[in-house]
């Protein structure tokens, strides 16, 4: 289970949560993406899972960071975050001189 996912889950604990990559070993691209895709799926049922009125009422409530944010805000908050991962990863493709795909 991916961080996100517990925090949505637990509604902001993360509890003794260890990441699933904690001690596993980087190998290619095409095995991190397999490994990833369970968790991503497991994920998106969750998300699934919610209907409109848990996206305002819900409150995800990260205690140790100060943070209380209703679900839907979270969750925006959370895909605004991966977009900025994913110019990241754009603009270093790009600096490389690589082909980038267009998303």
């Amino acid at each position: 289970m991916n961080i996100f996912h517990k925090i949505v889950e637990n509604k902001g604990n993360l509890g003794n949560y260890v990441s699933p990559w904690q001690a596993r070993p980087y190998t290619t691209l095409h095995n991190e993406l397999e490994f990833e895709q369970p968790f991503k799926e497991k994920f998106i049922e969750t998300i699934k899972a919610f209907n409109a009125d848990d996206l305002t009422n819900l409150e995800i409530v990260r205690s140790k960071k100060g943070q209380r944010r209703k679900l839907g805000d979270y969750l925006q908050g959370l895909a605004y975050h991966e977009l900025v991962h994913t110019g990241q990863m754009l603009s270093y493709l790009r600096a490389l001189g690589l082909e980038r795909p267009q998303i």
